[in-house]
Order: structure tokens, then C-alpha cells, then sequence
């Protein structure tokens, strides 16, 4: 299989993911804001609920988008590492409707905590694949180097599930951190693609 084929296959999942997403958001029957904090159809957590997982798929787009294209060619390993991932993302819409739908309430905030995990577990496993067949010194193995924001992200994960049942607040705010260290584009893939083209 072509690379593109993949990525292309990949990035209409994401947008069917995010599209998803949206539809959770229901119109308020209503024509002023004060609807919008209606006791029993509060969008506000919805909504926050939709910024930060729409953030997130953002993030594994972009940075989705920099491994393919380091990538020469594709095998089975790598396609099944790549279903592996969508599944996981597929799984985010689920868990920021039950977390917006209940204010983040603990159990949800857990849920969407291994989620998040999982599809970062999921992520490295893709990476990896993609090394196997490439060789260790591939562009993406120099590229990702010692992957510090991959290694860090997984205990950030852990340690909000941990925490959820007592502190969704806390949880939730170690999300976010992980999303805003995600937020700037990771350039490594790219400066290296860069650099190999000036060799050639």
C-alpha cells in the first residue's frame, strides 16, 4: 500500500472523529445566552469538553500527518499500528460527551483519562513500526531522538486517572497541561526532512 492511501484513509476518520464531536453539542431551545446556563441543559461543560478533545485530535492530525510523511514506505505492522490508534481517537468523542454531559464527574474524567492514554500508548506503538521497518537509523529515529514530550505525557495520563476519583478537577487540569506541551508543532520531523533535502 501506498503511504498516501494510509494517510488519506486516516485523515477521513479524524474528521469524521471530530465531526461526531460537534453533533454532541445540541442546540438550546432558546434565543438568549442565559439558555446556554439552563440547569438542566448546561452546555458549558459540553462545550469546554469539546475544545480541549477537538484540541487533542488537532494534535495527533498534525503530528499524525509529520510521521507518515517521514515514513518511505508502508507494511501490515504498520497498518494494524495505525488502525490501533484509531481506534482509540475514535473512542474520544464517547469520552468528552460523558464527561461534558456530567460536569466532570469523576468516573467520566477517569474514562477519558485512559483513553487519552491509550491512544498515546498507541501513538508510540505506531512510531515504533514505523522504525522497525525503517531501521534504527532512519530519519524518524533521528528525528524523534530521546522523545521527551512522548515519554512525559504517559505519567501525566496515569497520574490524573489516579487522582480522578478524588480530584476530577486536578485530572482535568493535567489534561490540559499535557494539550498545551502537544499545542506547538513538533518540528523535529520536519527539520530533519529538511536537512535530508539539502543532502540530496
Amino acid at each position: 500500500m501506498e503511504k498516501g492511501r494510509l494517510e488519506a484513509f486516516s485523515d477521513g476518520v479524524i474528521a469524521i472523529i471530530i465531526t461526531i464531536m460537534v453533533l454532541e453539542l445540541k442546540v438550546p431551545h432558546g434565543d438568549t445566552f442565559a439558555t446556554l446556563r439552563d440547569h438542566d441543559h448546561d452546555l458549558w461543560p459540553k462545550f469546554l469538553s469539546y475544545i480541549l478533545s477537538f484540541v487533542y485530535v488537532g494534535i495527533y492530525w498534525n503530528n499524525h500527518h509529520h510521521l507518515i510523511k517521514a515514513a518511505d514506505r508502508i507494511n501490515g505492522g504498520i497498518l494494524w499500528a495505525n488502525l490501533h490508534l484509531l481506534f482509540w481517537l475514535s473512542l474520544i468523542p464517547f469520552g468528552a460527551g460523558w464527561t461534558g454531559e456530567t460536569g466532570f464527574a469523576p468516573a467520566p474524567t477517569a474514562l477519558y483519562g485512559v483513553v487519552l492514554l491509550m491512544a498515546a500508548i498507541a501513538y508510540w506503538i505506531l512510531q515504533k513500526a514505523i522504525i522497525a521497518e525503517h531501521g534504527k537509523d532512519s530519519l524518524l529515529a533521528r528525528a524523534l531522538g530521546r522523545d521527551l514530550k512522548g515519554k512525559i505525557s504517559p505519567f501525566f495520563y496515569v497520574l490524573a486517572i489516579a487522582t480522578a476519583m478524588k480530584y476530577p478537577l486536578f485530572a482535568n487540569s493535567l489534561y490540559v497541561l499535557v494539550a498545551l506541551i502537544w499545542l506547538i508543532p513538533d518540528q523535529r520531523i520536519e527539520k530533519v526532512l529538511k536537512e535530508d533535502d539539502r543532502k540530496h
